[in-house]
């Protein structure tokens, strides 16, 4: 049988995936809902020039 609490007192993490962590946080990354927000302030200024 295995004991969890004993395999979860020998777990590291993998360094591979920490590093990814951190470049996926550092970066400052545009999703759909950022595009979709300059799209209608862009539709909102050219209300005006019309």
């Amino acid at each position: 049988m295995i004991d969890y609490e004993e395999e979860l007192k020998k777990f590291e993490p993998c360094q591979e995936m920490a590093d990814v962590e951190g470049a996926i946080h550092d970066r400052e990354l545009t999703d759909i809902l950022d595009i979709l927000q300059e799209m209608l302030k862009e539709t909102k200024g050219n209300r005006g020039i019309r």
